[in-house]
């Protein structure tokens, strides 16, 4: 998903209320590394507001072949676009929070320029040594082993609170005129192994359709950046129910994303996103997830699985070392497992009674627990 707030980020922007000179002294100077994916940035700043020191948000834009000198030449900036990211200058930071394989190689470098003295927190899972890192926080899709500097949550972090979702459920939105309940779908697009096809955009608009029938009320439909148009078109033909419809694709300005999950009645989201997942999970909503694997056919029978993409995530999981996995299937399945979810299929609309969804809080725990860590490095 889209998120407004982060959708043109200045290349430097300091955040936080003015410091006494004591304060300035006591309190880490904290930087954000910021990159491409809007779910790696709001992680970080997840953890930064969590954490409630002020921070300065640094936007690195990234070369073509950042890929083969991050992996070749470890701490540098050669894969960095340097008139068009924020400036990489003394005082450094006592702290860097980063998240994402692209600005790793930035981090290390900051440190490497600050004699050691900063302090690294990476998000998700690195590609550089473990031992490279103050903190790593991870979550089960990757696979990475225990470790004093690993802290395995969940969940991947959020910032969906409460008093967001209780502002968002006041205003008015264009939809307001629609019978409810709200049923809030939610479209991704590929990521590794998933290929949103348009048959399996067809697949899910039909089963979206007949939940909203059995249910009543009307359907909010939201699609990406990164939702492939022939997906999102064969969705919306399936709909005979009343619908209103957020098509990223008409270069429409506004994103609906936070009014959805704070007005929807349920939601229903693609798997493949983490992000989505856990935001829509944060809601304590019914959530619906629909699989957008091949796990019912052979994969290598699929045309769509020999794109590039597709298929270099299958041989690098198959071939690579077990810490550089990911399988998102093992939070899906967990979601499901605990409740908190169930997949969208003709089994679980079929079923005697809908899904009432099991009413939990927010999961902020996690969040806290890894501010604390920090925390504690600085005494």
């Amino acid at each position: 998903m889209e998120y407004p707030e982060l959708g043109k980020l200045p290349v430097s922007i300091s955040i936080g209320l003015p410091m006494t000179q004591s304060e300035q002294t006591a309190t880490p100077r904290v930087w954000l590394l910021f990159g491409q994916k809007a779910g790696d940035n709001n992680q970080a700043l997840a953890l930064a507001e969590q954490l409630g020191w002020p921070y300065t948000i640094k936007t690195i834009h990234h070369q073509p072949w950042e890929l083969v000198t991050n992996l070749l030449l470890g701490p540098n900036l050669k894969g960095v676009k340097l008139r068009t990211s924020s400036e990489l200058e003394a005082p450094w930071p006592d702290l860097i929070i980063s998240a994402g394989r692209r600005n790793e190689p930035v981090a290390r470098w900051i440190r490497h320029q600050s004699s050691g003295q900063s302090r690294l927190v990476h998000i998700g899972r690195p590609w550089a040594p473990l031992a490279s890192w103050d903190l790593i926080v991870t979550t089960p899709q990757y696979f990475l082993p225990a470790a004093d500097n690993v802290l395995l949550n969940r969940l991947p972090l959020h910032r969906i609170t409460p008093e967001r979702l209780a502002l968002e459920a006041t205003t008015e939105s264009p939809w307001h005129n629609l019978p409810r309940p709200y049923t809030a779908v939610l479209l991704g697009g590929d990521s590794g192994q998933f290929v949103f096809t348009a048959e399996k955009g067809q697949r899910m608009g039909l089963l979206a359709n007949t939940l909203v029938k059995r249910m009543g009320g009307s359907v909010l439909i939201s699609d990406s950046r990164r939702t492939p148009a022939a997906a999102s078109e064969a969705f919306w033909k399936q709909l005979s129910v009343p619908a209103w419809r957020h098509n990223w694709h008409d270069g429409q300005n506004s994103n609906p994303y936070m009014a959805l999950l704070a007005q929807a009645d349920q939601l229903v989201v693609t798997g493949e996103s983490m992000s989505m997942l856990t935001e829509a999970t944060a809601t304590g909503k019914p959530l619906f997830i629909f699989d957008m694997s091949d796990r019912d056919s052979r994969w290598w029978r699929q045309c769509h699985n020999y794109r590039h993409k597709p298929l270099s995530h299958r041989l690098a999981m198959a071939l690579g070392p077990r810490r550089m996995r990911r399988d998102i299937a093992r939070i899906q399945e967990a979601l499901v497992a605990d409740g908190r979810a169930v997949w969208l299929d003709d089994e679980s609309i079929g079923q005697g009674e809908l899904f009432s969804g099991k009413n939990v809080a927010p999961r902020e725990a996690e969040c806290r627990t890894a501010a604390q860590r920090i925390r504690d490095m600085f005494g």
